[in-house]
């Protein structure tokens, strides 16, 4: 009988950290999108990891998380948003999460695709593109 307690324990410990995980993942995208719809290339430098792939219109470049907010600062000055919201969310067959969202700057429209990487138990931004669309 106790046999049987501590497996029910086990599995619903096991769905509760499944359910934090995805409450995580949920909850960076999710400040990532605020910061990215209020134009704060200082406050989406929180959210990246220590290097960024950073693709802007088919140009991709790898840059340490300084010099990404700098990159970003530049895009957003010529790019103010108008509006950005997130059209997709989900997780790759490896589990690594990912956003998909559409962010627009006076008549031009940009599809964003984001991917989300784990490492010390946080969850940060390790690949984001904006491709117009």
């Amino acid at each position: 009988m106790k046999g049987k307690r501590f497996i029910a324990l086990l599995i619903s410990s096991l769905l509760s950290l499944q359910m934090f995980a995805v409450f995580a993942q949920t909850d960076v995208i999710g400040q990532v999108k605020e910061t990215i719809k209020a134009g704060s290339a200082k406050e989406l430098s929180k959210f990246l990891y220590q290097t960024v792939d950073v693709t802007i219109e088919g140009n991709l470049q790898s840059y340490s998380k300084a010099q990404a907010e700098f990159v970003f600062r530049d895009f957003f000055k010529q790019h103010p948003p108008n509006e950005f919201s997130i059209i997709h969310q989900g997780s790759s067959k490896g589990g690594q999460p990912f956003a998909i969202g559409h962010y627009k700057s006076g008549v031009d429209t940009y599809r964003v695709f984001m991917k989300i990487k784990s490492t010390n138990n946080q969850q940060l931004l390790h690949e984001i593109s904006f491709s117009k669309e």
